[in-house]
């Protein structure tokens, strides 16, 4: 099994049981991140924590303490002691970023990557996330970025389903077409 794999099937049994015991999801998933940020912040603690040469005990120990002293929520702390007994540690990150889509999910929202060849303003955003919404049937949530090599137009990305409105497209398309003519 993939580190990713058993990072997305942890994730899953972290929501579930953060549903099940009516826990506040983002501050879960709030704490998860700080724990990232934490091993990223301390290259001698993630090096200690990840290390498959180190034991398991002294792993067990050292989250413990972490633990004692960060106070997470109840799931939070019991699944870093978790995966510290298992030495999965070097899963969370990517348990944070499946936690995260599987949050957006639960919540009836998705992610839509919008690329536009200039800077989108806030009404135009508006509208975009509201016909992505109608076109999904959920909330939209829009991560813009520009790329000027699109020339205009917008380009879309929805999950695996793009939708491509951009001026290089058309023309593509154009191209296409007057090449099938001749």
């Amino acid at each position: 099994m993939t580190n990713k794999t058993a990072a997305t099937r942890y994730a899953r049994a972290l929501l579930d049981v953060g549903v099940k015991e009516k826990a506040d999801l983002e501050q879960v998933e709030q704490e998860l991140a700080q724990f990232v940020d934490l091993f990223k912040q301390n290259p001698l603690l993630e090096k200690v924590l990840l290390n498959p040469a180190v034991p398991v005990p002294r792993k067990r120990a050292a989250v413990a303490e972490l633990v004692a002293r960060a106070k997470p929520a109840g799931i939070v702390g019991k699944l870093l002691t978790l995966l510290a007994d298992r030495d999965r540690l070097v899963l969370l990150p990517d348990l944070v970023a499946s936690y995260r889509e599987r949050l957006l999910d639960y919540r009836k929202i998705v992610r839509a990557e919008v690329t536009t060849a200039a800077p989108l303003g806030g009404d135009r955003a508006k509208a975009l996330e509201s016909s992505l919404a109608r076109v999904t049937g959920r909330s939209v949530v829009l991560d813009t970025r520009v790329d000027a090599s699109i020339i205009g137009g917008v380009v879309a990305r929805v999950g695996s389903t793009v939708y491509d409105g951009s001026v290089t497209r058309q023309l593509e398309k154009i191209k296409e077409r007057l090449v099938e003519g001749v």
